[in-house]
């Protein structure tokens, strides 16, 4: 349903019921205040998240660890445009569309081994 065509069916309703005096301005400010709630509950954050995911493509540089949408990890070998060559394992390539990858993984806190740099123990050799 588009904006307009919502405000006719206000106008609308305000001049049929000519009795019910401020009821239009109310009924005008609570369709505008729905319009508002949803612009910063559901707009403006997907905006932002689009934005984000926007900068992390352009940042995506050969060497990065990433991960796909679809829960690939891999090292990035090369960019052709849209295409990401990933190696997912020893000799092991894949090509992805570049919009695919959900983030970079950031060594000093997610190293490749999986295990986190702060809890690193070495294993007692008895």
């Amino acid at each position: 349903m588009s904006t307009p065509h919502s405000l006719s069916i206000v106008f609308a309703a305000a001049s049929e019921n000519q009795n019910s005096g401020g009821s239009f301005l109310v009924t005008l400010l609570f369709m505008g205040a729905i319009g508002a709630a949803m612009y910063f509950l559901m707009i403006r954050p997907q905006r932002r998240r689009l934005k984000e995911s926007q900068e992390l493509q352009r940042a995506i540089s050969e060497g990065d660890e990433v991960i796909t949408n679809a829960g690939i990890f891999g090292f990035v070998n090369a960019i052709d445009g849209d295409v990401v060559w990933l190696e997912i394992a020893e000799a092991t390539e894949i090509r992805v569309s570049r919009t695919s990858l959900l983030r970079r993984i950031n060594p000093a806190v997610e190293p490749a081994g999986g295990q986190a740099a702060s809890d690193s123990t070495e294993p007692d050799s008895e």
